[in-house]
């Protein structure tokens, strides 16, 4: 499951959460916003559209739920998240494609030079997962194309 960042909501917010937050801290928010908008527990004299908002939100934090309470799910969640920041934050030196780095068996990794002299490096086992990899000795990152 692909997360499009860039039209997704920030589902630690949702659930007044932090990324740092453990399993258990982020189940215990998840409960207590959950029961306060489910549809069951509303008052009955809520006016119609704010009784459609609380049903709203109250699929937004399952949902949110559903991404950040599952520990696959959420891994990827949190790697997109920082991919994100990465690629506003820290300027983009260039695209490579995978097979344009070098390829070092004994380590299972790939690996760039910098311009600064510093290098990129991705281990085998990552490639998957990342597709921005940060310079081990200046600010550039580079974007692993697919």
């Amino acid at each position: 499951m692909a997360f499009e960042s860039t039209k997704q909501k920030d589902w630690y917010k949702v659930l007044g959460a932090k990324p740092s937050d453990s399993p258990a801290e982020l189940k215990r928010k998840y409960q207590k916003l959950a029961l306060l908008y489910h549809p069951d527990k509303q008052e009955a004299d809520v006016p119609p559209g704010e009784a459609e908002e609380r049903v709203q939100r109250f699929i937004e934090i399952d949902q949110a739920w559903k991404i950040l309470g599952n520990e696959e799910t959420k891994k990827e969640y949190d790697l997109q998240q920082r991919e994100d920041t990465l690629t506003k934050e820290w300027p983009l030196h260039a695209q490579i494609y995978l097979e344009d780095m070098s390829w070092n068996e004994d380590e299972q990794l790939y690996t760039l030079s910098c311009r600064c002299g510093g290098s990129y490096s991705v281990c085998k086992s990552d490639t998957k997962d990342v597709s921005v990899v940060c310079c081990d000795t200046c600010s550039l990152v580079i974007e692993i194309l697919p």
